[in-house]
């Protein structure tokens, strides 16, 4: 393809321009096209344990492992695998950025796990990490990443002062305040929200209060936000049969309802899935409106999934 191939490129700094080389490799950065070729490029990158999954977006990955009876074998030869298969198809980990969390909630734990290697280099376990933008801790806590986005909105709450001081309509300030401030507190709220705690929520909503201060119009609590944000991303999973979560929506047989997921802890029973059928049975109108093709008898009664064998997550970016 001439898009890919015999791409001019250099460098310029100012008025000066550095020697012009010809590129056959990679994409154009900036382009709208790249990061949909290199998703294409990175297509038959999956996991070879069924243990194991690869999440990837763009040029972010990471590897998450089941460990089982503090045997984590699957999960080395995944990420040893994942390497093989950078080096093969021209990829460079960068094991400097490649970082490894333990979420590990049994009573009593095993041995001491050892670090992984990539490259012969030894990959940072740590307690935290962010992926996607979002800040994942070991103990599945989410203060961090709320602490992180109510700084974040408090920084952007300075300039909508300042276009109110500006006498901008309240019009514009809220639409201002959606796009800023809002879409930062509630980026992936419908990951996180359920199992923040009070204190989260109530330093959420005081900026939400402050922000309702400046604009003198009335804004979306964060909890109403997260709330739809569940119901339409329950919607799309209800409407695409082939999503690997559209069996957990299991109506039962009197077609009215959904079958509530069975949870053994709170922590469970916060998340997105058992959160978003509590929602959808909270509303019947909303069963009206979305096609369903399901069968009660076809999908099993879905489990909860093992808590206690620890969970390994090496992100790269």
């Amino acid at each position: 393809m001439d898009f890919l191939t015999n791409r001019p490129q250099y460098v310029r700094s100012g008025h000066t321009c550095s020697t012009t080389i010809t590129l056959n490799t990679g994409v154009p950065q900036g382009c709208v096209l790249s990061p949909f070729l290199y998703s294409l490029f990175t297509h038959d990158c999956r996991p070879v344990h069924g243990s194991n999954t690869i999440i990837k977006f763009a040029d972010d990955t990471a590897v998450i492992g089941l460990i089982s009876n503090n045997d984590d074998t699957a999960y080395r030869e995944e990420v040893q695998h994942l390497a093989a298969w950078c080096a093969d198809n021209n990829l460079l980990l960068n094991t400097s950025k490649t970082k490894e969390i333990i979420v590990d909630f049994r009573r009593e734990r095993g041995s001491t796990h050892n670090p992984i290697h990539i490259n012969g280099m030894a990959v940072e376990r740590v307690s935290s990490f962010k992926f996607l933008g979002t800040h994942i801790t070991e103990d599945l806590s989410w203060s961090t990443n709320t602490s992180s986005l109510v700084k974040k909105a408090h920084q952007r709450l300075f300039f909508l002062r300042t276009l109110k001081r500006h006498h901008l309509s309240s019009a514009v300030l809220r639409n201002f305040y959606r796009c800023v401030i809002e879409s930062i507190l509630t980026s992936s709220v419908s990951v996180w929200y359920g199992n923040c705690s009070v204190a989260d929520r109530k330093a959420l909503q005081r900026v939400v209060k402050t922000a309702q201060r400046i604009t003198s119009c009335p804004l979306p609590a964060i909890e109403d936000v997260q709330r739809k944000r569940c119901l339409r991303r329950a919607h799309g999973i209800l409407k695409d049969s082939s999503h690997p979560a559209h069996r957990l929506f299991t109506l039962l047989p009197s077609g009215r309802r959904f079958r509530s997921l069975r949870t053994r802890t709170s922590r469970l029973r916060n998340s997105f899935f058992p959160r978003a059928v509590s929602l959808l049975n909270s509303t019947p109108r909303t069963l009206n409106s979305v096609s369903l093709s399901l069968s009660p008898s076809l999908s099993p009664h879905p489990a909860d999934p093992p808590l206690s064998p620890p969970y390994h997550l090496t992100p790269r970016t």
